[in-house]
């Protein structure tokens, strides 16, 4: 019977303790979510795809990109992104396709909505710093970015 009683006994604190850490540990990533209206000023400017990963965790890494992301957002939180080739004299060869689209902030998530004459989606940016560009899409594959920078042929 006190064997019992002692297998209980810890029984209960391992399930105390179970619930502690997982509280922390959602406490601490909830606290670490970088603030949605900040990453804005981030987007603005010139992104290449570093990586992508599917949802089926297959992992594609771009060495080169012939093409790169260029965004601009207004400050009412509008813009559009638009898909430029990198020319070997520093210019860039445009696409006469843009990509419009609103930015806003839900349950914490900064979210991008596109809208052009034949398609609407949706994507969310996970994280966006001077460094990097995260982002998801509907089918959760998620795009990582990095700044673009010139090949320097000198």
């Amino acid at each position: 019977l006190f064997r019992a009683f002692r297998m209980t006994e810890i029984y209960n604190k391992y399930k105390h303790m179970k619930r502690l850490i997982f509280t922390t540990v959602i406490l601490i990533t909830l606290g670490c979510k970088e603030n949605p209206d900040k990453m804005v000023t981030y987007l603005n400017g010139y992104w290449e795809i570093e990586k992508v990963t599917l949802p089926s965790g297959s992992v594609h890494t771009y060495n080169y990109n012939e093409v790169i992301d260029y965004f601009e957002v207004t400050d009412s939180l509008t813009g559009f992104r638009k898909k430029l080739k990198p020319q070997l004299d520093g210019t860039f060869e445009t696409s006469t396709v843009l990509d419009h689209f609103s930015l806003q902030i839900e349950h914490d998530s900064l979210n991008i909505y596109y809208k052009t004459n034949f398609s609407r989606w949706k994507e969310t940016i996970l994280l966006a710093t001077d460094r990097e560009l995260k982002i998801i899409n509907e089918n959760k594959s998620v795009f990582l970015y990095k700044p673009y920078t010139p090949l320097n042929l000198k």
